[in-house]
């Protein structure tokens, strides 16, 4: 197994196509759609997950069965089948083609894999095992879920506000990598945490004014409203 470049992909306004008609296939367009692409899904029959998600125009559905050709346009091609037959057929167009393709649990037939995915905003945590073993895979990032709570969101919201401020300063490298760590290390993430969003903010405040920046916690909270 080779060692995969990690990267994080734009597929904003992309076209998509994802081949099959069941929950994993309807697990994979959700997933597609939610990063900003343009979604086609096709199959002859299609889930209700895949059918709820066409109602509420997140995906596009295409009543056939794959036939070579048919990938013609798309950016990123995710197969949820296994039919070996259509398996080989896909990864042969799709290497004609140069696109990236994910064949679900075919390794050997992915040009990318797809790791399993801890969001909170901004911050996107990725854990992939190579492939080895993806139920392992989602069982880290379970647990890493109880590191990284929902707070999490509004404390890089509030991060990025703070950082607009001391580069406004004209602050140094250096003193804004200082800067963070001891924004890290300060009782903001447990503030928002514990729903105290007016600690959260004067402690940020009291920070900036360590460094000499001046802000008030009125003007955070206007930047945070903004952020969301």
């Amino acid at each position: 197994m080779p060692n995969y470049y990690p990267i994080m992909l734009d597929i904003r306004r992309r076209p998509a196509l994802v081949i099959g008609g069941n929950s994993i296939a309807a697990e994979k367009a959700a997933a597609l759609a939610a990063s900003g692409a343009r979604v086609t899904v096709m199959n002859p029959q299609f889930c209700d997950e895949l059918l709820a998600l066409a109602q509420r125009d997140q995906v596009m559905l295409r009543y056939k069965a794959y036939e070579p050709g048919d990938l013609a346009g798309a950016f990123v091609v995710v197969a949820a089948t296994e039919n070996q037959q259509v398996i080989e057929a896909i990864w042969a167009e799709t290497q004609e083609r140069g696109q990236l393709v994910n064949i679900v649990d075919v390794p050997a037939r992915c040009s990318f894999i797809l790791p399993s995915i801890l969001r909170r905003d901004q911050l996107t945590i990725a854990v992939s095992t190579e492939g080895a073993s993806p139920s392992l895979a989602k069982r880290i990032r379970h647990y890493l879920e109880t590191l990284f709570p929902p707070a999490y969101g509004t404390y890089l919201k509030l991060a990025a506000a703070v950082r607009g401020h001391l580069r406004k300063q004209n602050l140094s490298y250096t003193q804004r990598d200082d800067f963070f760590g001891d924004f890290f290390t300060s009782d903001v993430l447990k503030h928002l945490s514990d729903q105290n969003e007016t600690e959260a903010l004067a402690t940020a405040v009291d920070l900036l004014h360590n460094y000499h920046v001046d802000v008030t916690a009125e003007t955070l909270a206007t930047e945070l409203r903004k952020g969301t």
